[in-house]
């Protein structure tokens, strides 16, 4: 695959008609434009802090209104206000949205929507923060708990998508060991996958693979093949993904439609797909038969991350701080962890009965690493392409 090496943001702005790069970003209204925000204002200094000082600050601010991908944003705001006195609203956006409207508040001069957790973390690394539209905060006391590479920026979470397997089909286990083959032998052409044309951390999977273990795709390829990889393109992640493309995998909008797929009861030929670890609830609420594909080479799966950052033009900074702060902890956290998601906080437990079993297969999960999102977020659209290419 070639690969563009300009990272001007007027490239961002020439790939605005694809759907990729506006489900990543959304850039048009925040790459193209320029922004005006206040200057940064985050409340009371860090070297002033202590929870109780951020606690007081707080409950003087006004109402704070918090976003996530996920609708238990709505629960957890209320237990928040519960928790602090604090009024605060919750809204599910879609990642797309997040950006657009971070952007256009930013715009405007006049922010709405206080706090954003962002599964779209290529386009906060690599567009808002640089433009100060919002910002990142650590909170100094949870310094020892989050690991370093998760701390500037701030994530909140990790995000499992995991291939799974209908054990009624295959109660010997997953049918498949390796992930070539996807591209090659019965499940070929019985592979359901999120749509990399839809969805940001389909391209940004292929583009951490290539920048960060392209070696462990290439020894997997041997391992299937008994012999070493030989392609024409750059690396062994862009052979897969050409392979993964030509092999015309069914491409889902909705980790619904791959959970059916792969997990509904009474099929003879299943197929194998990718979905995030709350589909595994499913087993329980509607028969399914859905399983983690442990032990495939190289990766049973991939974890992608999301960002927790702050509206630089915030009227309540300090409340906004104080919530990035409480999704850090369990009482937090918890109803996105029961759900499958990994705090990036340390010590926040996965619980005993959550769904899929990720804890068991984590040392199999591919997780981003936050050095490449800038590189996921300016070379979505030429992933994006690729995939196009091969899949007609």
């Amino acid at each position: 695959m070639r690969r563009r090496t300009g990272r001007a943001h007027a490239s961002c702005a020439l790939a605005s008609a694809s759907i990729v790069m506006l489900a990543l970003s959304g850039c048009a209204p925040s790459s193209t434009q320029e922004i005006s925000v206040r200057t940064v204002d985050l409340g009371i200094p860090d070297e002033d802090y202590s929870l109780e000082a951020l606690i007081a600050a707080a409950q003087d601010e006004g109402p704070l209104v918090v976003s996530d991908t996920t609708g238990k944003i709505v629960d957890i705001a209320a237990a928040f206000e519960a928790e602090y006195g604090i009024p605060t609203t919750g809204t599910k956006l879609t990642g797309q949205e997040q950006v657009e409207i971070a952007s256009r508040e930013a715009q405007a001069g006049s922010v709405r929507t206080d706090v954003l957790l962002m599964t779209a973390s290529e386009a906060a690394v690599a567009d808002l923060i640089p433009q100060e539209v919002v910002t990142s905060w650590m909170p100094p006391d949870l310094v020892d708990e989050v690991p370093a590479e998760f701390q500037e920026p701030l994530m909140v979470t990790q995000e499992p998508m995991l291939i799974a397997y209908n054990t009624e089909a295959s109660p010997d286990g997953c049918p498949i060991d390796n992930i070539w083959q996807l591209t090659d032998g019965p499940f070929s052409d019985r592979f359901v996958t999120p749509d990399p044309l839809l969805y940001a951390y389909q391209t940004s999977w292929y583009n951490q693979m290539e920048e960060n273990h392209d070696a462990e795709v290439a020894d997997a390829y041997a391992d299937a093949y008994g012999e070493p990889l030989e392609t024409v393109e750059e690396s062994a992640t862009a052979e897969w993904v050409k392979r993964l493309a030509e092999s015309k995998p069914l491409v889902t909008n909705d980790d619904d439609d791959s959970a059916a797929a792969v997990g509904a009861p009474g099929q003879e030929n299943p197929f194998i797909g990718i979905m995030s670890a709350a589909k595994f609830r499913d087993n329980a609420e509607k028969g399914y038969a859905l399983a983690i594909c442990s032990g495939l080479d190289p990766w049973a799966g991939l974890a992608y991350t999301k960002a927790g950052v702050i509206a630089t033009g915030t009227a309540s900074p300090n409340a906004a701080k104080l919530f990035i702060r409480y999704m850090l902890t369990e009482a937090g956290i918890g109803p996105q962890v029961a759900d499958g998601k990994i705090s990036t906080n340390t010590t926040v437990p996965i619980p005993d009965d959550e769904p899929s079993g990720v804890a068991a297969v984590w040392d199999e999960i591919l997780v981003f690493d936050s050095a490449s999102l800038e590189s996921d977020y300016f070379r979505a659209q030429d992933w994006a392409d690729f995939w196009r290419i091969h899949n007609r």
